[in-house]
């Protein structure tokens, strides 16, 4: 079984996308034997109200009989706009969905936002997985209308420098609530960490995608396995902003002494079925 830890349904505002729809995803699935997808809205990412997207996403995945056994749908929730818890138990309870997404550069708060805090441990109490992400896009070709990325560990908040996250940003509420589920999606930049912070990876319910950048060079994904452990990563596509092929291939280029047939099963879906709980 294939399964895709990391895709969309949407619009980004600063870039054409293709294959954006469920409709569209589910033939780009077929060709490249997806056999399931979790799934997200992107327009939650820049409506005010995220609910909506929620609503847009659910009603998609009912025009089509299909959809319901092929993607996994998940939220997206902006813990510091009003009325995110009722929009959090409608989404679990009526729209039937399986995860959250976060979405904090874009949404303005910080890692440890107390409001994010209560999300992520409503959500570990929930059984549900929260997925981060380091990054969207390049911020090398990102629109002068994106973003600002804040460094948030800056002296004074209006120090603004554009960079994107790296692993270690994301530390602080993996130390917060360390018994949450989390799925981290799109590596970019450094993953390096000191030795307590890679002994809590180890040990937390953490998973990595295969989409991004940082899988490349030295941290090729066989020696990512070898510094995280192999139950740590599953197949991401991160698409339709970045391919299919390429998290994929990073998956099964690997020959016998890197990877067993045992290791990739787990991460083609493995990993991914046991975090998100199916």
């Amino acid at each position: 079984m294939l399964l895709d830890i990391n895709s969309y349904i949407g619009h980004w505002p600063f870039k054409q996308l293709k294959y954006n729809t469920c409709a569209s995803r589910l033939e780009t699935m077929n060709r490249f034997g997806v056999d399931l997808s979790v799934v997200s809205n992107l327009n939650g990412i820049f409506y005010k109200n995220t609910q909506s997207a929620n609503v847009e996403l659910y009603n998609e995945l009912k025009s089509d009989i299909q959809f319901s056994s092929r993607f996994i749908p998940f939220a997206v929730i902006n813990p510091i706009y009003a009325g995110w818890m009722d929009d959090l138990e409608n989404c679990i309870t009526k729209l039937g969905m399986k995860g959250v997404r976060v979405y904090p550069q874009y949404h303005d708060y910080s890692i440890t936002d107390p409001g994010f805090i209560q999300l992520v441990k409503v959500c570990r109490d929930r059984g549900l997985p929260v997925t981060i992400d380091m990054r969207m896009v390049d911020s090398r070709q990102r629109s002068w209308m994106d973003i600002p990325v804040f460094d948030y560990n800056a002296p004074v908040k209006t120090d603004i420098i554009f960079r994107e996250w790296n692993l270690q940003n994301i530390m602080p509420v993996i130390r917060e609530v360390p018994d949450a589920r989390f799925i981290i999606v799109n590596l970019a930049n450094s993953i390096r960490l000191n030795i307590e912070d890679l002994a809590l990876i180890r040990k937390a319910d953490v998973v990595f995608d295969t989409s991004g950048r940082s899988l490349m060079g030295d941290d090729t994904l066989s020696e990512l396995l070898k510094r995280f452990g192999s139950e740590k990563f599953a197949f991401g596509s991160h698409s339709p902003i970045l391919d299919y092929l390429t998290g994929l291939l990073r998956i099964e280029s690997m020959n016998g002494s890197e990877a067993d047939d045992e290791t990739k099963e787990r991460l083609r879906s493995g990993n991914a079925r046991r975090i998100i709980g199916i």
